[in-house]
């Protein structure tokens, strides 16, 4: 048996990348939530606030999905 190092190491980095990239994006999400209770709290809208909220967590949501897809696949 003979192990590829470099198609191993090429895994082990798109791996990495995207799961900084996916806690990177949530983290956003978590952050723009935040932003929507601050301005409820001072009266204002915070309708971008939430809107890029929802549109990280679906980004999140849809890469996860290509994810499970391709293991399955």
């Amino acid at each position: 048996m003979k192990i590829d190092w470099a198609a191993l190491g090429s895994v082990f980095g798109v791996s990495l990348v995207v799961t900084v990239a996916l806690v990177g994006l949530f983290t956003l999400g978590i952050m723009g939530l935040s932003r929507r209770e601050r301005a409820v709290a001072q009266g204002d809208s915070a309708a971008l606030a939430v809107t890029g909220a929802y549109a990280c967590f679906a980004a999140c949501a849809a890469a996860v999905t290509y994810g499970i897809s391709l293991i399955v696949a």
